[in-house]
């Protein structure tokens, strides 16, 4: 077999590098790789939960009778009553499934930004999620995502800089730069064919020849690729075998989210050029049987909480240097349906947390719930764009000018909404 088409078949299949790393139009050289320590801390998270997360559901809006009145079976009950919320600040209460977060809250890291999102009429799961990534209403326009933007805006660029939890790149990390990506769950230290000494002096052998006898720029961005994809894998590797090693006397951490977000929050710590991160978790698409503070969605909720809490714990002092925001594409009707569930909405609650975040408030404006306050008569309005508030986070949290906003986010223009997050 030629060799080529070989190794093509090893790519495709995911054989050679199971933490794939995607490359773009550009690669970089491979002296990035070897860049010194980032003299710029901070760190982002970006959690997308994909399915439309019920924001009515995770920050309680109890003061407002009609929420209520629109959810007959499955509206968290009032604070102090059975299975009710956990009273925020007077008007809103936090799903007891995510009591883990409440700490956070206490201690003013942990802010919500309520009737937020997109003000695209778009409900669309795949539509709206890819307007969320590109950050453009008009995504069919768009080739990249807004992170690998902010990528390209970054310093002492390595192959580990922006990392993606799971095995395939989302949009909103594709574009020109390089991203790597760990597979999600306990198979991502498994030792593959690249692993074994033998075999990996043969692709380099293999690889450095092609470098030499290179007869186009094709050839040299496959031997780049590979060069830049082996050190992205091993320093991910080195790293997470030690975490494994230390972590509960080398025993296999436990599957779902929280174990994840240990192992990133011990990556980020343990390596500072990794410096971008985003992590999609699905599932909250409920039409049926959603459930009240207990169910479906607080099932996945105390999943969700308990591994954000990881997350904060894991990061240590780093936690000081990041900010971690969590996004879904839209919410959910305010009243519920006949099926016991909610359908696709418009306006959500977005979560910020963060050392530097000025936090223990919800944050926003929240236009209520009564029938004229609605958008088209049934969901919750969008008074905060997304983009405002992660304008803010590239401004206040990473230093970004505006020149530089605009180049993340090219068809928006930041109003200024004083939501006073950092």
């Amino acid at each position: 077999m030629h060799k080529r088409k070989f190794l093509a078949g090893l790519f495709s299949t995911g054989m050679l590098l199971p933490l794939s790393y995607q490359f773009g139009q550009q690669i970089w050289a491979a002296q990035a790789s070897q860049a010194p320590a980032n003299p710029n801390p901070k760190r982002l998270i970006v959690v997308f939960l994909r399915g439309a997360v019920d924001g009515l559901s995770v920050v309680v809006p109890y003061s407002d009778r009609n929420y209520y009145q629109a959810r007959p079976t499955i509206a968290i009950p009032r604070p102090g009553s059975t299975n009710g919320g956990l009273d925020l600040d007077g008007n809103f209460a936090l799903h007891p499934a995510l009591s883990s977060l409440l700490p956070l809250w206490q201690q003013k890291s942990l802010a919500f930004i309520h009737a937020c999102g997109s003000p695209a009429d778009n409900r669309s799961h795949f539509e709206a999620q890819d307007q969320m990534e590109t950050a453009n209403l008009s995504p069919q326009s768009t080739t990249d995502g807004w992170m690998n933007r902010l990528l390209a805006l970054l310093p002492n660029r390595t192959p580990v800089q922006a990392l993606n939890l799971g095995s395939i790149t989302p949009r909103i990390l594709r574009g020109q730069l390089a991203v790597a990506s760990l597979p999600s769950g306990r198979n991502s230290t498994s030792r593959i064919g690249l692993d074994n000494p033998q075999v990996a002096q043969y692709f380099d052998r293999l690889y450095a020849n092609n470098l030499h006898n290179a007869n186009s720029p094709r050839d040299n961005t496959l031997t780049q690729a590979y060069q830049e994809g082996r050190q992205a894998r091993q320093e991910i590797r080195n790293a997470l075998e030690a975490e494994m090693q230390a972590a509960n006397n080398g025993a296999p951490l436990s599957n779902g989210f929280a174990s994840d977000a240990q192992r990133l929050g011990r990556l980020m710590v343990r390596d500072s050029s990794i410096q971008l991160a985003f992590v999609a978790l699905g599932g909250w698409d409920t039409h049926v049987n959603q459930g009240s503070s207990q169910g479906q969605l607080a099932t996945r909720l105390k999943g969700l909480g308990d591994g954000l809490a990881s997350l904060v714990q894991s990061l240590g002092d780093v936690y000081q240097d990041t900010a971690i925001v969590v996004i879904s594409e839209f919410g959910r009707t305010v009243k519920e349906n006949g099926n016991g569930g909610t359908d696709h909405g418009h306006g959500n609650v977005f979560w910020l947390l963060g050392g530097g975040v000025q936090g223990g408030k919800v944050t926003g404006q929240f236009p209520g719930l009564a029938p004229s306050q609605l958008y088209q008569n049934r969901d919750l309005a969008v008074t905060t764009d997304f983009r405002e508030l992660l304008s803010q986070v590239l401004q206040k949290h990473l230093s970004l000018n505006t020149a530089e906003i605009a180049q993340v986010f090219p068809s928006y223009q930041p109003v200024g909404s004083g939501l006073s997050l950092f």
